[in-house]
């Protein structure tokens, strides 16, 4: 099985930006810790991470022309506005679930707005990085 992991604007900047929020563990833990589950579960798992809106929708994109069996993301802020990322999501047929490592219905006014959530197959929020590991196994048994 085939999964393509999205994470969007200052995501790279996890373990620095706002600490008491996302927590000390960085995107390189986040990455080991997505590599190390997929290779206990025989799957392959392609992290990309970009602080562009065109380049995350280029990576939507590449998630349908080959053939990802499911796709995780977490956009960051990008949930909030971009209409792009929503109508690139559409086009997929695979399994989407929408991530988010802290919990947006919890916070500011302006993060309760998600253009994201209902072109997803299912939204894990506020667990933190273990989020991810959810979405994984959300996915195994969903297939």
């Amino acid at each position: 099985m085939k999964i393509k992991i999205i994470n969007g604007v200052n995501l790279n900047m996890l373990g620095i930006r706002d600490v008491d929020i996302y927590g000390k563990r960085t995107y390189k833990d986040l990455a080991k810790m997505i590599f190390d589950f997929s290779l206990e579960n025989q799957l392959e798992c392609d992290c990309f991470v970009s602080n562009f809106e065109g380049e995350i929708v280029e990576a939507i994109h590449d998630t349908y022309l080959n053939k990802y069996d499911a796709l995780i993301i977490n956009p960051g802020a990008f949930t909030h506005y971009s209409y792009a990322i929503r109508d690139a999501l559409q086009i997929l047929t695979c399994l989407k679930i929408e991530v988010h490592i802290s919990d947006i219905n919890h916070r500011e006014a302006f993060r309760k707005n998600n253009v994201i959530k209902d072109v997803c197959d299912s939204s894990i929020i506020g667990k933190g990085l273990d989020g991810y590991i959810e979405a994984i196994k959300y996915i195994l048994k969903n297939r």
